[in-house]
């Protein structure tokens, strides 16, 4: 079911599957969270089979999908728990891609028991170093002054979807419809707190996968994140970029069974 959820100063696009059918309901629900490079359909070819076992929430990050532009400031991590409150979800299974990522983990150090297990892709933490060089940054913030929003598709392709061929056209869509909101939610969005020098606080059960194919800086910081994080489990997929979803779907799958099957 499609629904508006309240957020502080805003609404968000979200989505509950319900329980499969036969499941007898009460189990953990399964809360989906998109990079920054996608909105909440990059999980379109896991969710089928990902239903058919587990309840699944997904939701827009504001500005992206189907989710308003933010009009005033606001937390990731704050939108998350709102999210989770409109459900009446306590305690939930957490499956998140890049920026995603760093607000799973956000929400896992600052509220430890509503986070039952964490799958995360390719994930973004907040604290760390920019990934992306100030150069490059400046050229997309000159082309985005001249409104060429396949310039900057085209730039982000080289980074992010190295493993990508030809015109790419999946990955090529996901980014035309986000490069408008990062320069809609980047007045708004106020950063959660540095997690990355307290990744060794984290005391739940975390998968990591690793997109070998990735931008090279990212390849090093998930690497950096699974030995900070204790007992963390690592995935390497060798086929993958910044957008595992897309790439490797069946891998991703695995990864979000085998860490649902870890929550506590």
């Amino acid at each position: 079911m499609d629904v508006m959820v309240s957020v502080k100063d805003g609404e968000l696009w979200s989505h509950d599957s319900g329980e499969p059918s036969g499941t007898g309901g009460g189990s953990l629900p399964l809360v989906l969270l998109h990079p920054g490079v996608g909105d909440s359909r990059i999980w379109d070819g896991t969710l089928p089979r990902l239903t058919e076992r587990h309840r699944v929430i997904r939701y827009d990050a504001r500005g992206y999908g189907r989710s308003p532009a933010p009009t005033a400031p606001f937390s990731l991590v704050e939108d998350l728990i709102a999210v989770l409150d409109h459900y009446g979800v306590g305690r939930a299974v957490l499956a998140a891609s890049s920026m995603g990522g760093a607000t799973a983990i956000s929400l896992a150090l600052r509220d430890p028991a509503r986070v039952a297990s964490l799958a995360l892709l390719v994930p973004g933490v907040t604290g760390a170093d920019d990934l992306l060089p100030p150069e490059f940054m400046a050229e997309v913030g000159r082309r985005a002054q001249a409104g060429d929003i396949d310039g900057i598709v085209t730039m982000m392709r080289r980074v992010s979807g190295a493993a990508g061929t030809g015109a790419d056209p999946e990955v090529t869509a996901l980014l035309k419809a986000v490069v408008p909101a990062w320069f809609a939610v980047h007045p708004h969005h106020v950063p959660d707190p540095p997690a990355y020098d307290r990744l060794g606080e984290l005391d739940v059960p975390c998968t990591l996968a690793i997109g070998e194919r990735d931008q090279p800086e990212v390849v090093r910081l998930n690497e950096t994140m699974a030995q900070r994080i204790p007992g963390c489990r690592v995935v390497r997929l060798a086929h993958s970029d910044h957008f595992p979803t897309v790439r490797e779907p069946d891998a991703v799958l695995d990864v979000i069974l085998e860490a649902y099957a870890e929550a506590r």
